[in-house]
């Protein structure tokens, strides 16, 4: 199989974080959509990353697909459960931080536009989502260890690839300041070889 996408994507990141908890080595080939010779839009119709490209040349795309099929491949380190209630939470938690990672994506993007191209209501609208999402992240995480209670999951995985891509892209927000709890679990996640060895950059 092989894995294509970028350092600084944090939907890359999320399955790389998940291949490595897995412990399911890929090839990793470096490629962004937004370069005039990229291969993605040929793989991918959608000209989104990451792709994983299974053995047999299929690929999956959309991040939450990705990280599902990789964790039935193997039966060690779950990161769902069965389908039941928890399953929910988990996706859940997992639907919350993609988009806190699609407005902060969106966000940037913008700011990026030239001057007299650029939609200041816009930028603040999907700020406004990442300030909700953020506060609605740390009343549900409490005083858990982990986004599930005490278990290491999915969910601890998207979050803290949200809030990696946060400190990388948009370290004003300081969300380390405001959420103490968030700060927490941020922290024991980077201690993970998958977190740390996959912290985002240009």
């Amino acid at each position: 199989m092989k894995l294509i996408g970028s350092h600084s994507s944090p939907y890359t990141r999320k399955v790389r974080v998940v291949l490595a908890e897995k412990k399911i080595e890929v090839d990793f080939v470096i490629d962004s959509p937004w370069l005039p010779e990229s291969q993605v839009p040929g793989i991918n119709p959608l000209g989104k990353i990451p792709v994983l490209v299974l053995d047999d040349e299929t690929p999956l795309f959309d991040s939450r697909v990705i990280v599902e099929y990789i964790d039935n491949v193997t039966p060690n380190n779950k990161l769902f459960p069965a389908p039941n209630r928890e399953r929910t939470e988990v996706k859940r938690w997992e639907a919350l931080a993609d988009g806190v990672c699609d407005a902060a994506v969106a966000a940037l993007l913008e700011s990026r536009r030239t001057k007299a191209q650029r939609n200041n209501d816009w930028i603040a609208r999907q700020q406004d989502k990442v300030t909700r999402s953020l506060a609605f992240m740390a009343s549900e995480l409490g005083e858990k260890p982990f986004c599930m209670g005490t278990h290491f999951s999915m969910a601890d995985i998207a979050v803290g690839t949200a809030l990696g891509y946060l400190s990388f892209r948009f370290p004003e927000i300081a969300w380390q300041e405001s959420h103490a709890n968030l700060d927490k679990l941020n922290t024991k996640l980077l201690q993970r070889p998958s977190f740390a060895d996959t912290i985002p950059k240009d």
